[in-house]
């Protein structure tokens, strides 16, 4: 069952229990008030005309009143003198009341009764000391005809209500449900040869706009996938056919004729430099994609970021002496553990040495400012460095695999480097922000999270 049926049902639901709701109010108390009206029309007659009567003629005989003019239909109209050893047979075989409603008359002073479209009223007389009991009892026409009237009405109201309540919820469900209609046949026309296409936000600020928003912030990010995809495919096939095509060459020009050994050595090492090359570009590939999960099969551990930042430094300048690195620890916070986080300590180590690393590179080995502090929640450690920097157009792309800026050209590098350490510090819960200006440097900001130990 749709939504939209289901919400038509739900209101037309809400709809008739409303008007059955407030029908049976309406009649229960026009019942009510038709029935206390009638009491006191019969009360007045009592009080008036019956009590007159007895006044004027005190030795009326006890029982049916005879020969008096009827101001309501079938009205019937007795007098009884009060005996209070009276049992009220006599009373009952006559009117045809019930017992209680005598006892109750000569407890209370007055009482009223109702059967079979009769209304009964009684009332305690007192005249020339003597105690009298008067009944008036007649049939409520106008009260009948008032009930068969609002039946009618409401029957009447409740089917024209049913009809207004049905188109109603017709059309104020298509009024509703029209732009997630709209949304939904939008939706279909998207695929992956127009993923461009987006959702129409009317700012309204409306729980729709604010789907279409969500959804349209969905579509960015899957047109991102697919093109940074897209772009690592072919980066990728790139970089690894290069080697294979080298490989293959040199094989192919040592098998078209018989050459002498110092040729067949030397195409051997131009072979087995390409392979190595590759190698090192299918082992940094799988790491990248090994990274990409969530990380819950490495062993995480205490790490103090300040350690670290000292092992990466000596590493950086063994494996490159030329490297100048600057590390300022003003910043460190007096509690010791605000510098430890939990974390893998080598994968750590991989990430922090990369962008240190790449700092120098492209520094062309001056100096590199580290700064290492902590932030309310946070560690931060930034690396400044002086270098070629990075194109306004292309920092969208640094985290693509195999991507290479336009002016890195003279350098080596495969373009891993970033998207792994991005991975990594991903996998710690923190956060990798690179903000670089052309020919004027780069910095580097890495958030982690203090852990909680």
């Amino acid at each position: 069952m749709k939504i939209q049926l289901k919400a038509n049902l739900l209101l037309l639901t809400s709809y008739f229990l409303i008007i059955l709701v407030f029908g049976g109010f309406v009649y229960f108390f026009e019942n009510t008030y038709s029935k206390d009206d009638f009491y006191k029309l019969l009360e007045a007659r009592i009080d008036t005309f019956l009590k007159e009567k007895i006044k004027v003629n005190p030795n009326l005989e006890e029982g049916l009143l005879q020969n008096i003019e009827e101001e309501f239909p079938n009205e019937k109209n007795y007098i009884f003198l009060l005996d209070k050893s009276d049992d009220f047979k006599t009373e009952k075989d006559l009117t045809h009341l019930p017992i209680a409603f005598f006892k109750n008359t000569l407890a209370n002073g007055q009482s009223e009764n109702f059967n079979k479209k009769v209304y009964s009223k009684s009332k305690v007389i007192a005249i020339n000391n003597k105690n009298y009991l008067v009944i008036s009892s007649a049939e409520n026409h106008l009260l009948l005809h008032q009930k068969k009237y609002l039946t009618k009405s409401m029957w009447v109201s409740f089917i024209v209500a049913t009809v207004l309540a049905i188109l109603t919820s017709y059309f104020l469900m298509r009024f509703i449900f029209r732009p997630i209609t709209e949304i939904t046949q939008k939706v279909k026309e998207i695929n992956l040869k127009n993923l461009h296409l987006r959702l129409e936000q009317k700012g309204d600020k409306d729980e729709l706009d604010e789907l279409a928003m969500t959804f349209n912030n969905m579509l960015n990010r899957m047109e991102t996938s697919f093109n940074t995809q897209n772009n690592f495919i072919s980066n990728a096939s790139h970089e690894l056919r290069t080697p294979l095509t080298a490989i293959i060459g040199e094989a192919d020009v040592a098998l078209t004729k018989v050459r002498d050994v110092e040729e067949y050595i030397e195409t051997i090492k131009v072979i087995l430099e390409e392979a190595e090359n590759l190698d090192k570009k299918t082992q940094a590939l799988l790491f990248l994609a090994q990274t990409g999960f969530n990380g819950k099969t490495i062993k995480f551990d205490k790490v103090r970021m300040d350690q670290l930042l000292w092992d990466v430094k000596v590493t950086t300048e063994k494996i490159n002496p030329k490297s100048k690195i600057v590390i300022d620890m003003s910043l460190l916070p007096e509690n010791p553990m605000k510098l430890k986080v939990n974390g893998n300590n080598q994968l750590l180590h991989l990430a922090v040495s990369n962008i240190i690393l790449n700092a120098c590179k492209y520094s062309k080995f001056e100096t590199v400012n580290v700064s290492l502090g902590s932030i309310d929640t946070y560690i931060l450690l930034v690396v400044k460095d002086s270098g070629i920097g990075i194109p306004e157009s292309e920092i969208e792309h640094i985290y693509d695999p195999f991507f290479r800026a336009s002016n890195t050209q003279n350098f080596e590098g495969y373009g891993i480097g970033l998207p792994l350490t991005r991975n990594i510090i991903h996998m710690h819960g923190g956060e990798l922000l690179v903000n670089s200006i052309q020919n004027m440097g780069t910095t580097v900001q890495i958030k982690l999270p203090i852990g909680q130990f």
